[in-house]
């Protein structure tokens, strides 16, 4: 079994980044820890690493700052890891670039899983469909661009910084201009392991991906009412 994805481990109590550390290395996967959100932000400016799972609450600095922090220059992925269930810390953790949000306690099965899941969607390895495979040459559309490649976006010249899951969102909508599409179909397109998806958690990803985009004067994404969401004109 070989992955050789470095993820970095972010928690204050020791117990648990045993039992995500155990979980993951026994999946393959290399790890590195932090203990509170100042050391995590040290370790990631020093190993870069291919994700993150990050606690919410934690003394000096918790995850929600340390994902802003990493946001501002970086789009790899993180998967939250909280006790805190509350529906609007969810949306809060999502909106803020998370990548997905697993509540304690929790199954080491099902966090190995999801951090394979968001994995798959960086690398662009998610199973075959005829819709990825049209994407692959429909990546551009108007002003708005996508280099496959790179998981790089852009309006016009200007370079729109996604998470993997945002970038998976307009690579599903890009490849079938003016298709209304479900929001179970965004689910589908956009994510590998689709299942533990709500509704609200691809309501709230289009909102951050609406939100970046206006802030270099652009608008990819409309909403049709009462059935989900289709790609613009992109003018």
């Amino acid at each position: 079994m070989i992955i050789d994805h470095l993820v970095l481990i972010v928690d204050d109590d020791p117990h648990i980044r045993e039992i995500v550390r155990f979980s993951l290395q026994t999946a393959g996967f290399r790890t590195v820890e932090a203990a509170n959100g100042r050391e995590a932000l040290a370790r990631f400016a020093e190993l870069h690493p291919d994700l993150i799972v990050l606690d919410i609450l934690m003394p000096e600095m918790d995850g929600i700052e340390v994902c802003t922090s990493i946001r501002r220059h970086a789009s790899t992925p993180i998967v939250f890891l909280s006790s805190r269930d509350e529906e609007t810390d969810r949306v809060l953790g999502l909106e803020l670039g998370g990548d997905d949000y697993v509540t304690k306690p929790f199954s080491p099965r099902e966090l190995v899983a999801r951090v394979k899941a968001v994995l798959r969607r960086a690398s662009g390895a998610t199973e075959a469909t005829a819709a990825a495979d049209d994407v692959q040459h429909a990546a551009e559309y108007g002003l708005l661009r996508l280099d496959q490649d790179r998981f790089q976006a852009y309006w016009g010249d200007r370079e729109v910084v996604l998470t993997v899951t945002e970038f998976g969102i307009l690579r599903t909508l890009i490849g079938f201009p003016g298709k209304v599409f479900t929001r179970d179909e965004l689910m589908s397109g956009a994510y590998a392991f689709d299942n533990i998806v709500t509704d609200r958690t691809i309501d709230s990803h289009v909102r951050r991906v609406r939100k970046k985009f206006a802030e270099v004067g652009g608008s990819p994404i409309e909403t049709v009412h009462g059935v989900g969401y289709r790609l613009g004109p992109c003018r």
